[in-house]
């Protein structure tokens, strides 16, 4: 589905009051304390090589609802964005502890996933075109020889598969310098990643088999706090709150009343909030997999009531994850409405965002024309409207009001950078 020049960003349904332009106008105003904040923050924490972080705009309250470490999806990003990653990639490796030419990407094991493949042909470009030698390591249990596919777009991509050799990994007699996972490592760390004697980014212990997404949000709330004080707005504006349960097992029923409870002491402090700003929504939370991504494992609900009620299909679909790894805790999270819709008739749209090293290189809407507005739109059905500003999420128009498409989208990337930030301390964490 190609975007009209009219449909270039999706509308804002929100009236444009409140809360949403004190969030879009203090950072406008505050740009350059802002950027200064940042630079300092990243002198005292190295930055993630590369992440994507889905926002939701509810015209009241702007927030990252997840932050992935192993993006997937290069290849909805513009083209013309391109340069700006290739700039990234550069002074990312520059800044290493060691020198870099050689560079193996560590892909997931999907060879039937198109787009899937289509992202690792654009990250390997990307990488080659920063000037460094690089190929595609393959995970697939008994590959023995390269994996050739051809692409819908006209590229190809070589999956090569990766061996250990003594305490290094090889491709035949290729040893890169660097092992870039784009694999989330959901079934867990393969042995012979551990200890390997190249450096390995990110770190395998932020693979889905060890990272907790309330220890994120944790790191995320400290980030929100510090930076709404440097704003002096209210935290709750761009942060989720959030509850957390110890073990759960949704077919059992184990850790119900503990979901339960947490929901409706979760839903009382988002109508306090409510309540203070005039807004008129009904209050909800997501439950969602405390480990795992491609939008598994999660449900809204508006009622604590609606805990006990899960019929079996809404348990079972609650019970397992990518590679039918099974939920054993869950974080509920504040529920976020989208208001941002995508053509005509209006089909309900979320930002998510990309970043390299320090770096804002580009974004796109996950659309979804069978989702409401406090639904999950990352499921089957859902399609990605890329965004078409060159400077998109880089550069704000002060001349503007602030909520032109270049602020707006400025204002997504200062929160996205604020989740990087997150996901940088919690790296330094380990």
């Amino acid at each position: 589905m190609v975007a009209t020049a009219a449909e270039t960003v999706p509308h804002l349904t929100t009236a444009l009051s409140g809360p949403l332009n004190i969030i879009e106008s203090t950072i406008l105003d505050y740009q350059a304390r802002i950027e200064s904040w940042f630079r300092s923050e990243w002198r005292k924490t190295p930055v993630p090589l590369y992440a994507s972080v889905d926002l939701r705009n509810a015209g009241y309250k702007i927030a990252p609802i997840d932050t992935n470490l192993f993006p997937g999806g290069f290849n909805n990003l513009n083209p013309a964005f391109e340069p700006l990653c290739i700039q990234a990639v550069q002074s990312a490796l520059e800044r290493l502890d060691r020198p870099v030419d050689r560079v193996v990407i560590v892909p997931e094991n999907h060879t039937r996933n198109e787009p899937y493949l289509e992202n690792l042909a654009v990250l390997q470009r990307m990488f080659e075109k920063a000037g460094f030698e690089t190929r595609i390591g393959s995970l697939i249990p008994g590959l023995e020889k390269e994996m050739l596919i051809e692409l819908d777009s006209g590229s190809r991509i070589r999956l090569e598969p990766l061996r250990r050799r003594d305490s290094g990994l090889y491709i035949n007699d290729f040893r890169p310098d660097l092992l870039v996972l784009n694999n989330d490592l959901s079934s867990g760390i393969p042995d012979f990643l551990q200890e390997a004697d190249q450096l390995v980014i990110p770190p395998v212990n932020l693979g889905w088999s060890d990272r907790s997404k309330t220890v994120h949000f944790n790191f995320y709330r400290d980030v929100a706090q510090e930076f709404a004080a440097l704003l002096d707005i209210d935290p709750w504006f761009i942060d989720p709150m959030f509850r957390n349960c110890g073990e759960v097992d949704f077919m059992k029923r184990a850790g119900e009343s503990c979901l339960s409870r947490n929901v409706e002491s979760l839903l009382k402090a988002i109508q306090k909030k409510y309540d203070e700003y005039g807004v008129s929504h009904e209050p909800f939370a997501m439950i969602k997999a405390d480990s795992g991504t491609y939008g598994m494992g999660v449900m809204s609900v508006n009622s604590p009531e609606a805990v006990h009620d899960l019929n079996r299909k809404q348990r079972t679909k609650m019970a397992t994850i990518k590679e039918g790894q099974k939920v054993t805790k869950a974080i509920i999270q504040e529920g976020v409405y989208t208001n941002e819709t995508w053509g005509s008739p209006g089909t309900v749209a979320e930002p998510v965002v990309y970043l390299i090293d320090q770096n804002v290189v580009g974004g796109f809407y996950r659309v979804h024309p069978q989702r409401a507005t406090n639904e999950n739109l990352n499921s089957p059905g859902m399609y990605f409207e890329r965004l078409a500003f060159d400077e998109c999420c880089i550069s704000p128009d002060k001349e503007q009001s602030p909520d032109a498409h270049p602020n707006r989208f400025y204002t997504y990337g200062v929160i996205a950078r604020l989740a990087l930030l997150a996901a940088a301390r919690e790296t330094k964490s380990l």
